[in-house]
């Protein structure tokens, strides 16, 4: 036997002793651990913007009173809040550990839920198939394949709107249904133990309590993932019934079922459905490739997963609760990974498949050239949206004080700070909208060029206002004292009604 053969199996013996064959990276491990790289970047580069400060503004009132924080955005109650969710009061936990303000928690809070979101896809493509190619494939779709004109909305995963919603809840449950629908796939076999279904009915708790409208996109899959169960399932399935809706009605901050036949932000999700065909139509270029699943299977998890979803779609747009349209963006995800999986076959391709994949390879390009490549090339493309950030005014305020503005910027990105308004800018579920529109109509009658000193000082009064922050073409009282000035905007901070600076 020659020296080379004796040390060929003297290799293979020390390997075997270490556990067996080398651990290789997954093609996914090593490219989505550099997407993560690069999109945290690209997120951290994106200002406080959008709904940015309302989530920051969370943390804050967490941060400041734990377990009764106040309302979000202005000086009201709080409780009953769907925005304080278990995601929120982990958050306010670490604020208030660390000492770091909300948005920073924010920030710091995006590369963490797209840590859960890329191992949640990698879980649940490695679920429906083993090709090691196919996460890969259905993050570059997820990512691309969106339209030709921008969707920036909370919960979509488009390149672009990532930049500025990484770290929202929407983006945490969604990993998080991710990582339920693999677990469903994998329950739906039986011979698991119940303490495992009712796990999983903790975890979909989770996900309901954190962010409810992605929770009806969750259920959806559950259900085209475990269709009907068998007989000898239904008391694993019952655990996690029971598990699931003894947390949900254990949560102390608020109801899930308040949130029900709520139609309070119905209303600013009407534009969902404007220009749908523009904002979502390369998703549809997965259509061939899902039809052949549902040919091969009709009752395969990600058709019936898509027929469900626009059921739900169909039925927010035909009786005016558009708020279900929160739902597009995961509506997308069964198009998009049937894609996926499709083009992860090995070779060699038939031709129907050559040309799906020319066609994949030239709507991701579409995609990224048109809408997405802003999300990480800063120049030539169109940017995320660049808001000024307040710390200017911020710095001045004490946390809590309240100040009256109707500027749309400072009205989404100053209660992040810390400071609270007047009038929310948006609808709560936990707020009176009859309510929510006299404290804007008392802005507007402070504001009002006509309004009298007198006016002025009883509205202050009647909502302790101590501070302004008006407009460069704003007018400013005469009882106004400015306090700062922004140089890129022109907005001035001043001060009313006795209010005091802020100590240092």
């Amino acid at each position: 036997m020659s020296t080379a053969t004796l040390a060929r199996r003297a290799l293979r013996g020390a390997t075997a002793l270490r556990g067996g064959r080398v651990w290789r990276p997954t093609p996914f491990f090593v490219l989505g651990g550099l997407f993560w790289l690069v999109m945290t970047l690209a997120y951290w580069r994106v200002p406080m913007c959008c709904d940015f400060g309302q989530h920051a503004a969370v943390v804050e009132r967490l941060k400041t009173h734990l377990l009764h924080p106040r309302h979000p955005m202005a000086d009201l109650p709080g409780a009953g809040s769907p925005y304080y969710s278990p995601y929120a009061v982990a958050q306010g936990v670490f604020a208030r550990v660390t000492g770091l303000a909300g948005w920073e928690v924010v920030k710091l809070a995006g590369p963490f839920n797209l840590l859960v979101l890329l191992t949640g896809l990698n879980a649940f493509v490695r679920a429906l198939t083993p090709r090691q190619w196919a996460p890969v494939l259905a993050l570059l779709f997820m990512t691309l394949l969106w339209g030709t004109r921008t969707a920036w909305w909370s919960g979509y995963l488009g390149l672009l709107s990532m930049t500025g919603n990484l770290g929202y809840p929407s983006t945490f449950a969604i990993g998080l249904t991710f990582w339920a629908w693999a677990w469903a796939l994998r329950l739906r076999g039986g011979g698991r133990p119940w303490g495992e279904y009712a796990a999983f009915g903790v975890l979909a708790a989770t996900i309901l309590l954190t962010h409810p409208i992605t929770a009806v996109a969750a259920l959806i899959g559950v259900v085209s993932v475990i269709g009907v169960p068998a007989v000898r399932h239904l008391k694993g399935w019952t655990a996690a019934l029971v598990a699931g809706a003894a947390v949900t009605l254990a949560w102390p901050y608020y109801s899930v079922a308040s949130l029900a036949g709520n139609t309070t932000l119905d209303g600013i999700h009407a534009q969902l459905y404007t220009e749908m065909p523009a904002r979502f139509w390369l998703a549809f270029l997965g259509l061939p490739a899902l039809y052949a699943r549902f040919r091969r299977d009709p009752r395969d998890p990600l058709a019936l997963m898509f027929s469900l979803d626009v059921l739900v779609i169909a039925y927010g747009w035909l009786t005016g609760h558009y708020t279900y349209g929160r739902i597009l963006g995961l509506s997308l995800v069964p198009l998009q990974f049937s894609l996926a999986v499709a083009l992860a076959a090995p070779r060699p391709w038939a031709p129907a498949r050559k040309a799906l994949g020319l066609v994949a390879a030239g709507g991701a390009l579409l995609g990224f050239l048109c809408v997405q490549a802003g999300a990480v090339v800063p120049r030539y493309f169109a940017q995320p949206p660049d808001w000024p950030t307040y710390t200017w005014a911020a710095q001045h305020i004490p946390p809590g004080d309240v100040v009256l503005t109707d500027a749309y910027m400072p009205t989404r990105s100053l209660p992040g700070y810390g400071p609270n308004l007047v009038a929310p800018a948006w609808p709560d579920p936990a707020l009176d909208e009859g309510e929510r529109q006299r404290r804007l109509a008392a802005v507007r009658a402070y504001l009002a060029p006509e309004s009298t000193r007198a006016d002025r000082t009883a509205i202050a009064r009647r909502y302790d206002v101590h501070w302004l922050l008006l407009g460069k073409d704003q007018r400013l009282p005469q009882e106004a004292v400015v306090v700062a000035w922004s140089p890129r905007t022109g907005e001035v901070l001043a001060r009313v009604n006795g209010g005091s600076p802020r100590t240092r």
